[in-house]
């Protein structure tokens, strides 16, 4: 919907699309910080209704949001797309970065250093969705918020 600064506050989108509000920001990853990412988040939860979330709501959001940013920035290419929307007591996180290759999610292996990022989002989710797009790929998760 619009390009963002790294303090979030220039030019990001929110718009009302078929009852839920939804916030878009596309940003550079040699300029944007993911704990930017996680400020964004932060800030559209509670601009998204009039009462507080509950901090279990806010804070599986930002891992989410912080774990998916981390990976398109670290393994994925060009611009990263992040993508917040909530509607039908869903919060959906999407990011979109333009690498083609789709991470998979592991086993749990307490063992592995690292590369638990999918894991935890899996675990905070109601349900993940990886597909590949015509300019990269798209990761979707949905956390519930009852």
């Amino acid at each position: 919907m619009g390009e963002v600064g790294p303090d979030g506050a220039a030019g990001g989108g929110t718009a009302y699309e078929d009852g839920a509000r939804r916030l878009s920001v596309t940003f550079d990853p040699g300029t944007f910080r993911v704990a930017d990412a996680r400020r964004l988040a932060v800030r559209y939860l509670a601009e998204s209704r009039e009462e507080p979330w509950p901090d279990r709501v806010v804070q599986a959001t930002q891992l989410v949001v912080s774990e998916l940013v981390t990976n398109a920035v670290k393994y994925g290419s060009g611009p990263v797309r992040l993508s917040l929307a909530v509607a039908d007591g869903v919060m959906s996180v999407t990011v979109r970065d333009g690498e083609t290759a789709l991470p998979t999610l592991r086993p749990a292996d307490p063992g592995r250093v690292g590369q638990h990022g999918l894991e935890i989002v899996a675990a905070l989710s109601q349900d993940l969705d990886v597909r590949r797009e015509p300019t990269g790929k798209r990761v979707t998760a949905r956390i519930a918020l009852r």
